[in-house]
């Protein structure tokens, strides 16, 4: 494996949440969907979805942050 997992399960579930709200609003949202304005958004959003699912946070890792060992 290339990485460990530095998210733990409760921020893994609010940031698949947010990455999915913050997807919807950009394309959806009146005044901004489709513009370039919503567009950065729902890119922001995908990313945020992509590290909630995967568990690793590349922010993160660089700061040192790690989930605490059982």
């Amino acid at each position: 494996m290339l990485y460990q997992k530095n998210l733990p399960a409760w921020e893994r579930t609010t940031r698949v949440i947010a990455g999915l709200a913050m997807g919807a609003c950009g394309f959806l949202a009146p005044g901004l969907g489709g513009t370039p304005a919503g567009l950065i958004v729902s890119a922001i959003g995908a990313v945020t979805l992509l590290s909630g699912l995967v568990g690793f946070c590349p922010a993160c890792a660089m700061v040192g942050r790690k989930l605490p060992t059982s």
